[in-house]
């Protein structure tokens, strides 16, 4: 996760007729966390200063494209509608020429919202990359990009330095996996509430994290009980280490077998499971810390003793803490 601290350079990158969804999805995600903190900014540039986006908004003042790149800066590739036609445009072209001369993946990223795949393309930057595209362009990504690893029937994919995604809506999944590892799983559910979005990815996707798994509703009381329970841990040492259920009822204005009962009902599981999955999301991560004992992972993560974690631990996983260690 990256260390807040220094402002990385974001930059839209738009051509003739750009979606405007593709642009607005990932860019209000990411607008959204500069506000809670994250220290991004933002820029919409192009080869040239005005541009009509796929529903006739045009858009004004256009900034060029930066040349040279800082160091850090994400390009966000967007994509456009007929795309077959609008990326052959001069206009479209000059980025890819531009990201030919400028573009370094030891010092920058690339995410690319659904046709912006064929821009990274047709700039040679997928070639040997893992990949992915709206489904209607594969077929065309594939005589394109004939040495990409391209996958079908996927949200987005990650690969190095360089993401790419489905279309149109895929391009917020995308942004709040990129908050989410960058800036920490908590912030990008934040956001995904405030934008009253789904935190979700495509089944052939690693599974999701204990803090991203079971948020997929839309329900303040669970959302709250949840955040509670999933609080970083150097917040979680100024509260709660471990939460019965009536004070967890209690704390969201809720009763004993109201919460039990949304709980089930919008996150799929109990509050004492969805509790014990974070402690061992938490006890997985402290495992990696040689430095701790057993008894201070579990007693860091939330469990009573070291007996109850190995106990947990061990139905989970089909063995010792100790053991999961050696493979960390």
């Amino acid at each position: 996760m990256r260390e807040i601290h220094q402002v990385r350079e974001v930059y839209f990158i738009l051509s003739p007729q750009f979606m405007l969804l593709d642009l607005a999805g990932p860019a209000e995600v990411l607008q959204i966390a500069t506000e809670h903190g994250a220290p991004l900014k933002l820029h919409m540039v192009a080869a040239v200063s005005e541009l009509v986006s796929s529903v006739g908004l045009r858009q004004h003042q256009l900034a060029p494209l930066p040349a040279p790149i800082p160091d850090g800066a994400l390009i966000m590739l967007i994509g456009v509608q007929d795309s077959k036609h609008n990326l052959q445009r001069p206009e479209a072209q000059a980025i890819v020429d531009w990201l030919q001369r400028e573009f370094d993946p030891a010092h920058h990223q690339l995410a690319c919202i659904c046709s912006g795949t064929m821009i990274a393309a047709q700039a040679g930057l997928l070639d040997g990359k893992r990949c992915t595209t709206h489904h209607e362009l594969i077929a065309r990504l594939r005589q394109t990009a004939p040495e990409a690893l391209i996958e079908e029937n996927r949200l987005f994919v990650e690969d190095g330095p360089i993401a790419t995604s489905a279309g149109i809506t895929a391009g917020i999944d995308l942004a709040l996996h990129l908050v989410a590892r960058e800036f920490g799983p908590n912030l990008a559910q934040t956001i995904a509430r405030e934008m009253v979005v789904w935190l979700r990815r495509s089944g052939q996707d690693p599974q999701l994290s204990a803090w991203l798994a079971h948020r997929n509703h839309i329900h303040p009381v669970v959302h709250k009980a949840q955040d509670l329970l999933s609080q970083p841990s150097q917040q979680r040492q100024k509260m709660k280490p471990r939460w019965t259920l009536d004070e967890l009822a209690k704390a969201v204005h809720s009763t004993p077998r109201t919460l039990t009962r949304l709980f089930q009902q919008h996150a799929g599981l109990t509050p004492h499971e969805y509790q014990q999955k974070i402690r061992l999301a938490l006890a997985q991560q402290l495992l990696a810390n040689p430095a701790l004992t057993i008894e201070e992972v579990a007693l860091e993560a939330g469990f009573g003793s070291a007996r109850d974690f190995r106990r947990v631990w061990q139905q989970a996983h089909g063995k010792l803490p100790s053991d999961s260690r050696l493979g960390i």
